[in-house]
């Protein structure tokens, strides 16, 4: 009984190993945390890129008095550019002019897309409180981007980052794309 006793106290009071234990049970948490941190970096700052993207195309475009096709594959493929360096192939862009109403309801007049369809003249556009102004146009930037997690992929999936943007005309009244203002 007395060498069990030993034993016991000899094992219950050892800690050579203790710092190898505790470094086993927690290495798996810090390794979450640590990739988990980095997803939801990369994820913002693709986010951050799409916001920049959506803000560029509608900027650039509210800048021209006039666009024409080579002009406007320009400023769509200046998305693709402010991507940089996530990858922009399945970036879709959107630009169009809208038009409000007597009353700040939007429609659209034009509109161009890279990857997307472009709307339709006319369709209705669900504005911002905030620009819902009678009697105005601005030019709509819009940025859709698949984004793929580097190392969670697995556990989250592709989802889509959308950013839009919305810029009044600059040098006049409304930007004229081919030859409809």
């Amino acid at each position: 009984m007395a060498k069990f006793r030993c034993a016991l106290h000899r094992f219950v009071y050892d800690c050579r190993a203790a710092s190898a234990i505790e470094f086993a049970l927690l290495l798996p948490l810090m390794l979450t945390i640590y990739i988990g941190g980095n997803d939801i970096a990369f994820g913002l700052s693709a986010q951050f890129k799409a916001t920049l993207a959506a803000r560029t195309v509608a900027d650039l475009a509210s800048q021209e008095i006039s666009i024409n096709n080579p002009t406007m594959a320009g400023i769509l493929g200046a998305a693709s550019t402010v991507m940089a360096p996530f990858a922009a192939n399945n970036l879709a862009v959107i630009v169009s002019e809208v038009t409000t109403d007597a009353n700040g309801k939007g429609t659209i007049t034009w509109s161009a897309a890279q990857n997307a369809l472009p709307y339709a003249a006319g369709k209705v556009v669900n504005l911002p409180a905030q620009l819902q102004i009678p009697n105005v146009v601005m030019i709509m930037g819009e940025v859709t981007y698949p984004y793929t997690p580097p190392v969670s992929y697995e556990i989250t999936g592709k989802f889509n980052i959308y950013q839009n943007a919305y810029f009044f005309p600059r040098r006049t009244s409304c930007v004229t794309y081919n030859s409809v203002c």
